[in-house]
């Protein structure tokens, strides 16, 4: 079991989540938005002295030395970042220093794996650990510093240790800016290393900082870390109720299908970024201009359009826009021809105005062996249910072969 600050990464590590606050308190008929409030910061108060006191305990049962930041440029701001744990057993310990709230920090996250670590799991890689620290100030301040790698350097430094240098190999990544892009100062490099501490493999990440002026040193003592991560979560939290959801918001009205468009080629367009980088043996990572508010934004506003055409309730258009959505992803990692081509525009088109409307697209068959194909979603048994699945799969296949055989 993971436990992370509310990081809604993109990449391959993603976790379960401690979530706070995630909505604003809704409004109670007879109470004030005084009263309101009160009640939704006592829900927050009781939920972050509960999570601290778990952490309290996991961390009280450490077998092994934790590193964090000793003595820096960024010694201020400590706080717990995240751990993880498995059949009761604790992985390793993740801890953060500096200032979280600015691009330019200083800040730095020092995260410290059990001895034999490296045997059991594949730990992330340096460029990974960049990108990581990118998703966070993403996620938590809404920079986008962009996708990486951007200028790339292998350095060799030196990380001072409990008072005695250690060699670490670093990873340097500088964004690279896109022409006309005007700013106050030149982006900041983030920087990540990993070094062998006794056993352990120890991973520093940090920027608005050099690595050799770094120094960690055993944790001996856990509660500055723990109010430290009350606190930032209290922030968080904070944060996150002054957010409107976006069910709640007034969008721009649609147009025609215009909605359920821009949803799908959003999809596709996440799926070819995630099969890019593993062509090229990239971590999978969602692109952060497709994740957030914009795809929540598409979404909705495809809902919401699709109860207006298809007069359907919202329960009932949320199930057609996710078939919709399933549908063309699905079809756009089994075919070469769905993006970039007329017929692939056609076939979107097909399936748009089949969900909307319930049309008689020449594609029909295709869209009824998909809805077959969905129900039959296996959910257990033997080889026969997946035989069944992988039957019903080449039907469907066979039924968008044969529209573009009388397309052409």
């Amino acid at each position: 079991m993971r436990h992370r600050m509310m990081r809604e990464s993109g990449g391959r590590h993603q976790k379960p989540r401690e979530r706070l606050a995630d909505r604003p308190a809704g409004r109670v008929e007879g109470r004030s938005a005084d009263q309101c409030d009160g009640q939704r910061d006592g829900q927050i108060a009781g939920q972050l002295a509960v999570q601290e006191e778990f952490s309290r305990r996991t961390l009280a049962a450490a077998d092994f030395p934790v590193y964090g930041v000793a003595a820096g440029p960024a010694p201020a701001g400590a706080a717990l970042a995240a751990f993880e744990t498995s059949a009761g057993e604790l992985r390793w310990v993740e801890v953060q220093c500096g200032d979280w709230r600015s691009a330019a920090g200083p800040y730095v996250t020092v995260r410290t794996y059990r001895p034999g670590a490296e045997r059991c799991d594949r730990l992330p890689e340096l460029e990974d650990l960049v990108e990581d620290e990118r998703d966070r100030l993403y996620e938590q301040l809404g920079i986008d510093e962009g996708d990486g790698p951007g200028r790339v350097r292998a350095l060799r430094e030196w990380i001072t240790v409990d008072g005695e240098p250690r060699a670490v190999e670093v990873h340097e990544d500088r964004p690279v800016l896109e022409l006309g892009f005007v700013v106050a100062a030149e982006p900041a490099p983030v920087w990540a290393g990993r070094l062998r501490v006794g056993g352990s493999t120890v991973t520093v990440c940090g920027r608005g900082v050099a690595p050799g002026a770094v120094e960690l040193g055993s944790i001996g003592d856990f509660e500055h870390y723990l109010r430290g991560r009350t606190e930032l979560l209290r922030d968080l939290a904070a944060r996150r109720a002054r957010h409107v959801p976006v069910e709640e918001r007034e969008l721009p009205p649609a147009a025609g299908l215009e909605a359920h468009r821009e949803l799908i080629a959003q999809t596709v367009a996440e799926s070819a970024a995630i099969e890019a980088q593993v062509r090229v043996g990239r971590t999978p990572r969602l692109p952060r201009g497709l994740r957030g508010e914009v795809g929540a934004v598409r979404w909705e506003a495809a809902v919401r359009q699709q109860m207006r055409l298809a007069t359907e309730t919202r329960e009932e258009a949320v199930a057609a826009v996710t078939s919709m959505v399933n549908h063309l992803d699905r079809l756009s990692q089994h075919t070469h021809w769905l993006v970039g081509t007329a017929e692939g525009a056609a076939a979107v088109e097909e399936v748009v105005r089949y969900t909307v409307f319930a049309s008689e697209v020449a594609s029909l068959p295709a869209q009824q062996a998909w809805e077959r194909l969905r129900r039959e979603r296996p959910v257990g048994g033997g080889a026969g249910v997946w035989e069944e699945q992988r039957l019903a799969e080449q039907l469907w296949l066979s039924a968008w072969e044969q529209w573009r055989a009388a397309r052409s």
